[in-house]
């Protein structure tokens, strides 16, 4: 469903020129990271459901562990970012061109990426040296704070520094989207026309939506006081942003937005004629 639902958008993106402004750009880099965050773990996970004894090499699991962590720290801001785009199609219509223009949009997606995948390298660095006990792993996938806990050596730095990047990557953007979304609703407030209220909302929805399963889930998840080994409540948390989150983004996206759905019905017409 995953890979259906986000290979759809991002397929929707490309083939329908209508699609080609700077909202869907968004949408299609925030389906593609959801495609393969998805496709780091989840197989993976799946797979080990019918294994009596799963395993993952060393190599493989510090692979699946940062590539989820820069996943999850490009989404934060890349959500961030499309709530600031909200904003400059609602509160500036008449220059949203100008503003967000293809270079600008380029520019925004390098930053999203490239400042997690400095805190990334700098999370691996950190890495623990020494390793003890059964090397079992109590995760359903290879998760960093699982991790840290089967290692001998001192891992307090490593704590703390992956604490302040969750602060770094959840507060920051969490406050941004809310202090955008105020002065969105200050904005739709003054307009007089219900069907410019019915479009703004139309626009924003969709994306509140997203933004509270995704912040929501992951707040209770690294904000949370760190206990000395993972509950079965933390698992069901992770699965919930690691696979319930990607499923529902093109579900939600595509069924409160005529443009979408008018592409993909487009699409489907298209392939009939053909």
């Amino acid at each position: 469903m995953i890979v259906l639902g986000n290979g759809l958008i991002i397929i929707l993106s490309i083939a329908d020129a209508r699609l080609h402004t700077p909202m869907y750009f968004f949408l299609c880099v925030l389906s593609s990271i959801d495609l393969i965050f998805t496709n780091n773990t989840v197989p993976e996970a799946l797979a080990n459901c019918f294994n009596h004894r799963p395993t993952i090499s060393f190599s493989r699991c510090l692979v699946q562990m940062y590539v989820g962590l820069l996943l999850v720290a490009t989404e934060c801001i890349l959500l961030a970012v499309m709530a600031y785009d909200r904003f400059a199609a609602i509160c500036q219509p008449l220059h949203y061109m100008q503003i967000m223009s293809w270079r600008f949009c380029i520019c925004l997606v390098a930053v999203s990426v490239a400042f997690p995948c400095l805190t990334t390298l700098i999370n691996a660095l950190l890495l623990p040296t020494d390793f003890c006990g059964q090397h079992t792993i109590n995760h359903f996938a290879c998760e960093l704070e699982s991790f840290l806990k089967m290692a001998c050596s001192d891992t307090y730095i490593a704590e703390l520094y992956l604490y302040i990047s969750c602060l770094i990557f959840l507060i920051p953007p969490f406050g941004f989207i809310v202090v955008t979304y105020g002065r969105i609703g200050l904005a739709v407030l003054r307009m007089r026309s219900t069907q410019g209220h019915k479009k703004a909302f139309s626009t924003c929805s969709s994306h509140l939506a997203v933004v509270s399963i995704f912040y929501g889930t992951i707040m209770i998840m690294y904000l949370k006081p760190q206990e000395k080994s993972v509950s079965d409540k933390d698992k069901v948390i992770s699965v919930a942003y690691g696979a319930l989150t990607p499923m529902l983004n093109p579900l939600i996206y595509s069924l409160r937005n005529r443009d979408v759905k008018g592409a993909f019905w487009k699409l489907i017409g298209r392939k009939r004629s053909e």
